[in-house]
């Protein structure tokens, strides 16, 4: 079994914090991806949302997948890694006119859009350019993920998509705009998704959608499911590789699709989380009244999931074989929810220890930010150690 692996001598040699990135992992990751949609007609777009450090982005073209991108910067970073326009479908609630222009002008695979203003404004754009878009209707299956509400997105309540009761003014309008092209139905109902029922609940929606689509005689090229498949924050060393078998078990199970339609996904957290960590240097320990706090010198603006999601993510003292003894983990940041783990247990920690915050290769250094004037952190590999 393949786990991340850290050289702590040479850590010491770099100022932290800063992102570590082990291309092994991903290159595991990978490999089961492709192993697991080889002889199918599934087609996996890699959500760039999740990362795009440059390198990671380059291990990932090579792998020869796809890329979701959720505005025009993105796109440009997937055909500046060099992967294919063919290969890139582009979401997003609020396309401003030069990311459609971008997406147009590079004839890329397809656009995912979510309301009609949206439409009217990619066949107006596509016009001017003598040029058709092809476009997937983003729908709201109202299907619930059953995880935070802030990365639930599939519900009516959610700003994302076209409510179902919408669908047939829309493909009526559809109709009438001469320069788009629908060729899909997309989704995406949520992140961090692990009760592989909720997948299987899409799949029985999507098959209910399908229908009512052929029953307007409109049959569709391609269906596109999203991503959401989660991972385990709490042991990244037992299950470091999502389990992307169950996964796509689910969909060839129970997604009726027609003779030549394809299956399209778009993974980001399940393909990078498990490879990359942030790690950090213990300024101090503090004694409080009634607990110790392991003040380290990685903040929220460094990971922000824990202060925004209330997320878990593992910690580990990379420095000591100390007992275990219990602190608040904290970073330097002038906000009280600058805060990883309360009454977390660990190795015994002193100053100067190198902590690894786990689980960190997705949302990490993409959400990183420079508030209290902090420096971004620099990023490393397992390539160059």
């Amino acid at each position: 079994m393949i786990k991340a692996k850290y050289p702590v001598e040479r850590f010491s040699q770099w100022e932290t914090p800063f992102y570590y990135y082990d291309l092994n992992v991903l290159r595991a990751t990978l490999d089961e991806i492709k192993s697991q949609t080889a002889s199918s007609n599934f087609h996996v777009h890699y959500a760039m949302k999740a990362n795009v450090n440059p390198l990671i982005l380059k291990t990932i073209n090579e792998a020869g997948l796809g890329a979701d991108c959720v505005s025009g910067g993105e796109v440009q970073a997937a055909l500046d890694a060099g992967i294919p326009a063919s290969k890139v479908v582009f979401a997003g609630v609020g396309k401003a006119d030069w990311e459609i222009n971008l997406g147009l002008e590079n004839d890329i695979f397809c656009f995912n859009a979510e309301s009609v203003p949206e439409l009217e404004v990619i066949n107006e754009l596509a016009a001017a350019k003598g040029k058709t878009a092809n476009v997937a209707l983003r729908i709201n299956p109202n299907v619930d993920a059953h995880t935070h509400h802030y990365i639930t997105t599939g519900t009516n309540e959610n700003k994302f998509g076209i409510n179902m009761e919408d669908i047939d003014g829309v493909v009526t309008l559809i109709k009438t705009l001469a320069h788009v092209n629908l060729i899909d139905i997309h989704f995406h109902i949520g992140s961090q998704i692990t009760d592989l029922t909720t997948f299987h609940n899409l799949c029985v929606r999507v098959n209910e959608l399908q229908e009512q689509f052929i029953a307007k005689g409109i049959t569709l090229k391609h269906i596109n499911v999203g991503g959401g498949l989660g991972i385990n924050y709490e042991h990244p060393n037992h299950f470091p590789v999502p389990e992307f078998e169950s996964f796509f078990k689910v969909y060839r199970d129970h997604l009726n699709l027609l003779p030549g339609q394809t299956l399209h996904f778009e993974l980001g957290r399940a393909v990078v989380a498990q490879c990359g960590s942030l790690i950090s240097r213990v300024l101090y320990v503090k004694q409080g009244a009634t607990k110790k706090f392991a003040i380290l010198d990685a903040g929220f603006t460094d990971l922000i999931r824990p202060a925004l999601y209330q997320a878990y993510h593992r910690i580990e003292n990379l420095s000591s074989e100390l007992a275990e003894d219990v602190y608040d983990v904290v970073g330097p940041i002038c906000e009280s929810s600058d805060t990883f783990a309360k009454d977390y247990r660990m190795n015994g920690t002193k100053r100067g220890d190198l902590i690894a915050l786990r689980s960190a290769g997705a949302y990490g250094e993409i959400m990183a930010s420079q508030y209290n004037l902090r420096r971004l952190p620099k990023a490393y590999t397992s390539d160059e150690v």
